[in-house]
Order: structure tokens, then C-alpha cells, then sequence
């Protein structure tokens, strides 16, 4: 086991950022001991009990989160109206924003679990930080549809418009490609369940915060978040935010984490409640 451990400047940037983000298990499935939290904590430099601690406390954020949107009346409408069967699958498919151990799927869980307490839902959090709709493509057979299940909420696009510190002439994935890669990831939910697809659209970000990110050698135009947007709003199954303003409009940064690109709690919430409303309220679009 590797005895090194994290620097107190290592130490508060895992703390404070990147553990939530760090789902190595679901990029390396097949790395002998990737299941064991002491080799993870080995990993990250950390003991295995501030490992578990780390962990727990990103879920009780969840958790918390959840109990207070509870507390809200519309939410308790909109649970009445949610399309879901007791015993239904659902699998969120996305980057970061999904991926985040206090993202706004495992709050939407947590709620679901309280709420229903007589169902028997299996959830499935298939994203990945960072993933483009192409990296997300690529691993859809193994993270998605090998669960069969009913009911895939899609959170991706904002990768897609990564404009390289070296290359800022072009995004990383040009927007006809994007186009491609969401076709055909709702071409694939339609062969496993006849429901349709939910999608949450990308928020815009906050430049100058993401430009101080010393972890990040790209920016994200709102420009090019847009047209992944406008591509988004045109499929078929339920918009969640067409317009992309949860996080306020212009976007206000006690939404998003200090990289200004990922969602705080209090953005994950604001996403949980879109989605509750456009699930229980929004035409689906044919």
C-alpha cells in the first residue's frame, strides 16, 4: 500500500473539491481493488476512516437537501404527479454535474426513497466527470443500457464546448457532433424502454471564476452552451430548463462551486426542482 500521504494543500483540495468528483470506479470497473476503500483512501492519499467520513458527509448534503425541498409545497405536488412506476429503473446519464456525490441525482434519490417509501426504484448514477457526448457515448452499452432500464435522465453537452487554452478556435466537440452523439444516445433509449428520455440542459458558467481554476486549461463561451441548448429543446421526450436559467439569469455564483462551472448544493437543488416540475407538469415533446 502506498504510504505517502496528502499534503495539507493536497488534503484541502480533495476536501474541498475534488472528492466528490472522484468516481474512479466508474471509469476503471475492472482495477483489482477498486471496490476496497482503503485502496481508494491509499489513492488519494488519505486514511480510510477520513475517506468514509469525506464520503458521508457528501451524502448527508443529499440528504439534508432533499428533506428540505420536502418541506416545500410544490415540490409535494409534484411528487403526486411524477410518471414513475413503483418498481421502475432509473439510470442519470451525464458529466460532473451527475457524477457529484451530492449532485442533484442523489438528492432527487433521496427524495424519491423518503417520499415513497412502499417503492421499490433501483437508481443508477451513470456519469462521469468530464465526459463529452462522445465519452459518454462510448461507455452507453456498459452504464446504461445493460440495466435495462425504464426511465434515463441525460445530463451532457457542457464538455462538448471546451474551448482549449491552445486551441480556443474551435470546441472540442463541434456542435454537429453533439448533435450526432444525442441522437443516437436517444436512438439507443428507445430500444430498451418505450419511455421517453428526460434531458436536463447545460447551465451557463461563470468565465472569470473558471479562468482562476488552476486545474482547467480551457474556457466554455455561453455562445456555444447555447447551441447545445437550442439542440437539446428539439428532442424528443421531457426539456428540463430549455432556457438554462436555474442558476439564475445572468448566473449567480453561490449556485456554482469556486471553478464557477460545477453546481453547489444550492445549484443542485435548483436543478432538482426543475426536474420535479418538468416531470410532474411539461408536455412531453413527441
Amino acid at each position: 500500500m502506498n504510504k505517502k500521504k496528502a499534503t495539507e494543500k493536497e488534503k484541502e483540495a480533495i476536501e474541498k473539491y475534488l472528492f466528490q468528483f472522484l468516481s474512479i470506479g466508474k471509469s476503471f470497473p475492472l482495477l483489482p481493488g477498486i471496490t476496497n476503500d482503503e485502496s481508494l483512501a491509499g489513492l488519494m492519499g488519505i486514511d480510510t476512516e477520513e475517506y468514509l467520513s469525506l464520503k458521508n458527509s457528501f451524502r448527508e448534503n443529499a440528504n439534508k437537501a432533499a428533506l428540505e425541498l420536502l418541506k416545500e409545497d410544490e415540490v409535494t405536488d409534484w411528487l403526486n404527479q411524477l410518471p414513475f412506476g413503483n418498481d421502475e429503473t432509473i439510470v442519470a446519464f451525464g458529466d460532473s454535474s451527475t457524477d457529484d456525490l451530492q449532485g442533484w441525482f442523489e438528492i432527487f434519490k433521496y427524495i424519491l426513497e423518503i417520499s415513497v417509501p412502499e417503492a421499490d426504484f433501483k437508481f443508477i448514477n451513470s456519469g462521469v466527470s468530464n465526459n463529452t457526448t462522445a465519452d459518454a457515448l462510448r461507455r452507453m452499452s456498459r452504464d446504461v443500457l445493460l440495466y435495462d432500464p425504464d426511465w434515463v435522465i441525460i445530463g451532457l453537452g457542457t464538455f462538448d464546448t471546451q474551448r482549449l487554452s491552445f486551441s480556443p478556435g474551435r470546441t472540442l466537440i463541434s456542435l454537429s457532433e453533439t448533435w450526432e452523439n444525442l441522437t443516437t444516445i436517444d436512438d439507443a433509449i428507445a430500444t430498451v424502454t418505450h419511455n421517453p428520455p428526460v434531458w436536463i440542459t447545460p447551465v451557463p458558467v461563470i468565465p472569470g471564476l473558471l479562468e482562476e481554476m488552476e486545474l482547467f486549461e480551457f474556457t466554455i463561451d455561453e455562445r456555444d452552451l447555447a447551441g447545445v441548448r437550442d439542440i437539446i429543446t428539439g428532442k424528443r421526450g421531457y426539456i428540463v430548463d430549455p432556457l438554462g436559467r436555474r442558476m439564475g439569469y445572468p448566473p449567480e455564483a453561490w449556485y456554482y462551486l469556486s471553478d464557477g462551472l460545477n453546481p453547489s448544493l444550492s445549484g443542485h437543488v435548483n436543478t432538482v426542482r426543475e426536474l420535479l416540475k418538468s416531470l410532474a407538469t411539461a408536455k412531453v415533446q413527441e
